[in-house]
């Protein structure tokens, strides 16, 4: 599914914008992220360092280490990852990433947040620093939902300490939101966090004697799976 319009601004800046700003929308990256770079020394405006706080006129030149940069539109889409697909530019061992499912034109995109290899569903992909810093960011606590499967049955005693209490891991404690897929199936969960570390639900169930054998995810704050097809992906308005 491709969009229709791509567009493009021109290399020179607007008019009294912010150079912080300009340089979050050239990068896709957070306004902290750019001011960051600007500290460092790494943007030019016409081949003069920059300084926080500056502002661009018409005319003005923006380097990011001495590559000319311009303003893009801020793009946000929605992709059905596989199984088997890495949530990273680089192959590794011959794994294939989820840029094998995009087009060229959707390379520059970053992944807001990541799934696992093994993991399936729904993956946001934006040239947005701010939205993926407001999405990923704890203090935002943006609930992400999941199917999962496990090896046997879940115990009611290990159902009550993951999601009443949660369970110990060695980067801090995780809890859960548990709910029957179906009932009288204590194998299939539905899941609601609002933390996202690296494979947190697979070490939650391990620690408790338990395999994930699939997990799949369907909704991450208010962005939804909903009907796009394993493989492909959508346009979404951000917001």
């Amino acid at each position: 599914m491709n969009p229709d319009n791509l567009s493009s601004s021109p290399e020179s800046a607007p008019q009294q914008q912010r150079l912080n700003k300009f340089v979050a929308l050239a990068l896709g990256v957070s306004r902290r992220q750019a001011d960051e770079l600007i500290e460092q020394g790494s943007i030019l405006v016409n081949d003069t360092p920059a300084v926080l706080g500056q502002r661009l006129m018409p005319g003005d030149v923006v380097k990011h280490k001495s590559a000319i940069i311009s303003t893009q539109q801020h793009r946000l889409i929605a992709l059905h990852k596989p199984v088997g697909y890495l949530c990273s530019r680089a192959s590794q061992g011959g794994v294939p990433t989820i840029y094998a499912l995009l087009p060229s034109e959707l390379a520059n995109l970053k992944p807001v947040g990541r799934l696992d290899k093994d993991t399936s569903g729904l993956i946001l992909l934006t040239n947005d620093g701010d939205f993926s810093h407001r999405m990923t960011h704890p203090s935002f606590k943006k609930t992400k939902c999941y199917l999962a499967t496990l090896d046997t049955p879940l115990q009611p005693l290990h159902r009550q300490m993951i999601s009443d209490f949660g369970v110990d891991l060695p980067d801090g404690r995780s809890q859960l939101t548990l709910e029957r897929q179906h009932d009288g199936d204590d194998t299939r969960w539905i899941l609601q966090m609002s933390e996202g570390r690296n494979r947190q639900i697979r070490r939650t169930f391990a620690a408790l004697g338990y395999t994930v054998t699939k997990l799949h995810r369907t909704d991450f704050g208010n962005y939804s799976l909903g009907d796009i097809k394993r493989g492909e992906w959508q346009e979404l308005d951000i917001s």
